[in-house]
């Protein structure tokens, strides 16, 4: 794993295995909580799927774990703002319509586009520019669908709160790889996800009936290693991909494996606005990978 692939564009090839992972991912993810098995308690599920891939990159790599505090600065922040942003979510989405506060969500590409532009000076040609800007238009008609009974406005500024946290999220993963090893970044954010799992469990409601059986945790421990695993190619993405390209492409793509997935699994037709978005992102993400490849640095021997 610590070895990029035998191509030109390895951070292409990460990219598109996360897309496919997070994208399985989606389309089983709503499984969990509708056999029983409360959102809260899955979060603790994931941040122990984290564990294998972690543990596994490392024996890879023998074991060389960068403990310097740059490395564990880096790593820790990204884990803790990924596992943070779904504590906070878990509290809007009991305070606001969820149908209102994942397209907020969804535009965290934005936070991450921005800082890559301004602070690492990333750069990208015009197909690149062009799918971005479409990526960024998809995201939000992807999640948006319209209900009644909105709960006020108090759930804004947490919807805001998650959007900043992921997207500096993925600017810090971005800016972490070019001095320390994919492998300790990794294992950094996995101890970031099982710090929190305290806060989850404090959060589930124990007043309601938990299904233990197969199809309680150990079902969600198996959707959920591919959000983990998903996870570590996205690491590897931005190890060697720029995080302008990279953020929009995984962001847009993902939703597109799951949309598919859904048709064909469980008949599922997307509305016309979703359709729409699908399309968008679509067109988006082949222009990011048709995108020729300019200036990027050089990521770090690990």
């Amino acid at each position: 794993m610590s070895a990029a692939p035998r191509t030109g564009r390895p951070w292409l090839v990460y990219a598109l295995v996360t897309v496919l992972l997070w994208g399985v991912w989606g389309a089983l993810a709503g499984l969990s909580s509708q056999h029983g098995f409360p959102d809260t308690l899955v979060y603790c599920v994931w941040a122990l799927t984290m564990i294998p891939p972690a543990l596994f990159v490392l024996w890879r790599t023998g074991w060389s774990l960068d403990r310097t505090p740059g490395a564990i600065g880096y790593g820790m922040a990204i884990g803790l703002l990924g596992a943070g942003g779904q504590m906070v979510l878990f509290k809007a989405l009991t305070t606001g319509p969820a149908y209102f506060i994942f397209p907020v969500i969804s535009l965290s590409p934005v936070v991450t586009i921005a800082l890559s532009f301004l602070l690492l000076r990333e750069r990208t040609g015009r197909l690149g520019a062009l799918g971005i800007a479409l990526a960024l238009v998809a995201l939000p008609m992807l999640d948006l669908s319209f209900g009644g009974g909105a709960q006020g406005l108090g759930w804004f500024p947490l919807a805001l709160l998650i959007m900043l946290a992921w997207g500096v999220q993925a600017y810090f993963m971005k800016l972490a790889n070019n001095t320390v090893g994919a492998e300790s970044i990794f294992f950094y954010m996995m101890l970031g996800a099982l710090l929190l799992i305290p806060v989850a469990w404090g959060m589930t409601d124990w007043t309601q009936p938990l299904n233990l059986g197969l199809d309680g945790p150990w079902m969600a421990a198996a959707i959920q290693t591919l959000n983990a695993v998903g996870a570590l190619m996205l690491v590897y993405a931005f190890r060697y991909g720029k995080a302008i390209v990279v953020a929009p492409l995984t962001n847009a793509g993902a939703p597109l494996v799951t949309a598919a997935l859904s048709l064909l699994i469980a008949g599922v037709v997307p509305g016309p606005l979703k359709m729409v978005g699908l399309a968008l992102a679509l067109v988006a993400s082949l222009l990011l990978v048709l995108q020729p490849e300019h200036d990027a640095p050089a990521p770090r021997a690990p």
